[in-house]
């Protein structure tokens, strides 16, 4: 799909991929550079909240780096409500693909967080041929005890703590939305049984998976899934005392890692300048 509308607002473009409007940075990368890096927020994230981590990381690897809000979320579309149990699935196999049509990005390493991570696997799932691999951070690939606990305590700060105001600085008015769309889905009963274990075991790009051993989210057991069922390669980056955001509790280590494994799977990196 090509690029419908695009405009510099505030330093951010205003795409419109898979019939919306989303807001998406793209940070050029050098001469020759062939492949995008492409970011993936977590379920209550956005363009804003992965602060200047996807600058560092475009910065150590010299590529064209893209970052945008789904639908739903920061200064995008808003989503109707309530999200379907399917709504990863659906922004795999929809939603991402427009965006990397939209903006020319198949060639493409995926470089995704909770959520985002999990729509990252599941679009690696069906073996695009132009994706260069997948950097998951604190990735779900079924539903734990732990994971539902976290959430509803986010239930009940957003009710009655400074969660919605603090959330409402990068979602503007999408931020009930943005909200609901990922808390009700994931308290949702049916949802318990959400598990995409047999799409990793389909994925053949190579993976990292990087994981805090204190993320209150999940356990290393996702991490483990991941390395016995993918049919691909299995970095880890297991980082001590990091919880579910290790590019902001350990981002030195977590740069590193995610640097060194794109090095490892992009294309011919461009000659550096200077």
């Amino acid at each position: 799909m090509s690029v419908a509308d695009e405009r510099r607002a505030g330093g951010a473009r205003v795409v419109e991929a898979g019939g919306a409007r989303l807001e998406a940075r793209v940070i050029p990368g050098r001469a020759g550079a062939t492949t995008t890096l492409v970011f993936l927020h977590e379920g209550l994230g956005s363009l804003g909240l992965w602060r200047d981590f996807p600058d560092r990381i475009a910065a150590a690897t010299g590529l064209r780096t893209i970052v945008y809000s789904r639908r739903g979320y920061g200064g995008s579309d808003p989503v109707p409500l309530p999200r379907p149990i399917s709504f990863m699935h659906d922004e795999a196999a929809e939603s991402l693909p427009a965006v990397l049509d939209a903006l020319d990005a198949r060639d493409a390493v995926l470089v995704g967080h909770s959520d985002g991570a999990s729509i990252a696997l599941l679009y690696a799932s069906a073996r695009p041929p132009e994706l260069r691999g997948v950097a998951a951070i604190a990735p779900h690939v079924f539903v734990e005890d732990r994971t539902i606990a976290s959430i509803e305590k986010a239930r009940e700060a957003y009710a009655t703590g400074d969660l919605r105001a603090r959330l409402a600085r990068h979602h503007g008015a999408n931020v009930d939305g943005a909200f609901r769309g990922w808390n009700d889905v994931w308290l949702d009963p049916a949802f318990r049984s959400w598990n995409i274990e047999a799409a990793v075991g389909r994925i053949e790009a190579p993976l990292l998976v990087v994981q805090g051993t204190d993320d209150e989210y999940g356990t290393l057991a996702q991490v483990e899934s991941i390395r016995a069922n993918a049919r691909a390669t299995v970095e880890l980056a297991i980082l001590d005392g990091a919880g579910h955001s290790p590019q902001r509790d350990r981002p030195e280590e977590t740069l590193a890692a995610i640097a060194a494994f794109v090095g490892r799977v992009a294309g011919p990196p461009p000659p550096p300048t200077g």
